[in-house]
């Protein structure tokens, strides 16, 4: 599937979303979902805690938002199992700060969803970075590593494997790490320069997402009870679409005569396949299968071309260590936890 072209994709949509596929009991564990004041992530939230959790913190930037969220996944459930930490992506202090809350009282850590995203065609600066890129990449790698640490102890305190699920995009498909960007001192850098092309940001930072997943993947134990994936939710109705210029028209194409456009999924539809990835395969036999795998429409399917190839695993190594690297300056404590824990 490394070359899934706009009319596959706008194909896989009109198909329709698939089913929600897996369900579980999750009494007693603990579900991190950040980004979970709307959209597809507080979906995912509900189905979570449906499923008995003990604990679904919402991860949230907005703590009006986010008391709203919590509400409304009561709602949904008719449980009190919902919580709201805030954590905002834009800020690497708030996610240390974050972390560190979690490490003093956040207990066990079984699934932690890293969903939060933006989409922009304006550069904006946070924190020295271009906000796509802080906020869909770097700080969701700091997040993730950060809480690594608490989701192994998680593993070897209850027996049990725990998920890390990041969401990328179908995006990915559409994107590379152009030439002249990999033939520079540093990708990520030459990225945040303020006169790279803004049009295909956000998916230039889902690329990075299966790049991320792939690269902490092949670092952990292969036996590792800690089980990363990314996941593609598809194109849903989300707030992804508030910085969408005014007369925007979803990505069409001619086929057999008609002009095709893309339709959009529910949130919850698209939350569907979040929980696949944080729970699947429907049959335990086969979840080694989904270690550092490219999860869409419910199953397991190959990333791009690029991704898969000689160049692609090149960025994916050298963006690796710059990432580690500049979160590095945010926390000592990366470069502690991958010594500790992603040598393999």
């Amino acid at each position: 599937m490394g070359r899934l072209t706009l009319l596959e994709l706008i194909l896989k949509q009109r198909a329709g979303a698939p089913k929600l596929g897996v369900k579980a009991d999750l009494s007693g564990k603990t579900v991190v979902v950040v980004g979970a004041n709307t959209g597809i992530g507080l979906e995912a939230a509900k189905h979570f805690a449906s499923m008995n959790a003990s604990k679904v913190i919402l991860a949230c930037r907005n703590e009006e938002k986010g008391k709203k969220a919590v509400v409304e996944v009561e709602k949904a459930t008719g449980l009190k199992n919902a919580e709201l930490w805030l954590l905002d992506l834009s800020r690497f202090s708030s996610v240390v700060n974050f972390a560190d809350k979690f490490e003093k009282e956040g207990g066990r850590l079984d699934i932690l969803v890293m969903n939060a995203g933006i989409a922009t065609r304006k550069y904006e600066d946070m924190e020295g970075w271009e906000s796509t890129l802080h906020v869909n990449d770097l700080s969701t790698a700091l997040c993730a590593l950060l809480l690594l640490p608490r989701m192994l102890q998680t593993s070897s305190d209850f027996s049990v494997q725990t998920r890390l699920v990041v969401v990328s995009s179908g995006a990915h498909f559409m994107t590379l790490i152009k030439e002249d960007t990999r033939s520079s001192p540093s990708i990520l850098k030459k990225l945040n320069d303020k006169e790279t092309n803004m049009d295909g940001r956000y998916g230039v930072s889902k690329l990075l997402n299966v790049f991320f997943v792939r690269a902490i993947t092949a670092r952990l134990p292969s036996t590792s009870p800690l089980i990363a994936t990314v996941v593609n939710p598809g194109y849903c109705v989300s707030e992804l679409q508030r910085h969408t210029p005014p007369g925007y028209k979803p990505p069409s194409v001619e086929h057999e005569g008609k002009i095709l456009e893309q339709v959009p999924w529910t949130a919850e539809e698209g939350a569907r396949q979040l929980v696949w990835a944080a729970l699947g395969p429907p049959n335990p036999a086969d979840v080694d299968k989904v270690r550092g795998a490219y999860v869409s429409d419910n199953e397991i399917t190959e990333p791009s071309d690029f991704v898969i190839s000689k160049e692609g695993k090149e960025c994916e190594d050298r963006i690796w260590d710059e990432t580690i690297d500049i979160l590095n300056e945010a926390t000592p404590k990366v470069k502690q936890i991958v010594k500790q824990y992603l040598s393999a």
